[in-house]
């Protein structure tokens, strides 16, 4: 693998690990695609750090298990920011 890749998934992941952002938060950070993020952290980064790559995925379990909660909340504010407007 290319050196630059290395380094850009080996920020990523030590990104999510102390901040516990998502996946669209890493891609705004290191402006790439969500795409490149999820597999830079999903298949890439177990070829380079086995260790940190335990740690993505139990952070990003905890990502599943809440985002119905989330996104219910996105919601609410979505129509709640509607009828201040109105």
């Amino acid at each position: 693998m290319r050196r630059e890749l290395v380094e850009r998934v080996i920020a990523c992941a030590d990104y999510i690990i102390e901040t516990k952002n998502t996946i669209r938060e890493a891609a705004k950070k290191f402006q790439v695609s969500k795409s490149t993020v999820h597999k830079d952290l999903q298949k890439r980064l177990i070829e380079i750090s086995p260790e940190k790559y335990e740690q993505i995925s139990e952070i990003f379990q905890s990502h599943i298990e809440v985002r119905h909660i989330r996104g219910g909340q996105s919601t609410k504010n979505k129509y709640l920011l509607k009828k201040q407007e109105s």
